[in-house]
């Protein structure tokens, strides 16, 4: 236990030699590293390390990718008219989406859920637009982009096959874009 430098053994000695007993270094090994050269050192790995992974980050959010799923039939062509939605569920029963026939021979699917927290997205015919009425997020209907609102993300695409006259999903098609 230290006296605080009170004591007669402390008051004898020079201040100098005091903190060499408290921080025995020898001297020969005081300078392989100094303090700075080794907060250079921390500070370097870490922004290369920093970067890196933003390298990584930043390629992964700005490449679209589709991903294959269950090939499952949603409707057939007929069941729709123009400006109508189908709800189903894809690629699992927990995973609810909608399918919408925007035009005579255009149709689009999306996952139902809004990408801020998760609310049912609605179809709103007359502006041709998704709402999200949680927190007045709005999509692009036709792409799933994000038209305003809170949503960091646009809506998960789900991938379309027509064939004879039977709509199919088939996974989730390639993003578009980012925010509107």
């Amino acid at each position: 236990m230290s006296c605080g430098g009170n004591c007669e053994n402390c008051k004898s000695k020079p201040p100098e030699e005091k903190w060499r007993e408290d921080f025995p270094v020898e001297w020969s090994a005081d300078n392989y590293v100094t303090r700075r050269d080794f907060t250079r050192f921390l500070i370097l790995t870490s922004g290369a390390t920093f970067l890196g992974n933003g390298y990584f980050v930043a390629k992964n959010a700005l490449t679209p990718r589709a991903e294959s799923g269950p090939r499952v039939k949603i409707a057939t062509t007929e069941e729709l008219a123009v400006g109508g939605v189908k709800l189903f569920r894809y690629p699992t029963e927990a995973d609810p989406a909608m399918l919408i026939r925007l035009g005579e021979e255009s149709f689009v699917a999306f996952r139902q859920r809004c990408t801020h927290l998760s609310c049912p997205v609605h179809f709103n015919a007359e502006k041709t637009q998704l709402d999200c009425p949680c927190h007045n997020g709005t999509f692009d209907a036709r792409t799933g982009r994000v038209l305003g609102g809170p949503p960091p993300r646009p809506l998960p695409r789900i991938a379309l096959k027509i064939e004879n006259g039977e709509i199919f999903a088939s996974g989730l098609a390639a993003q578009e874009g980012g925010e509107g």
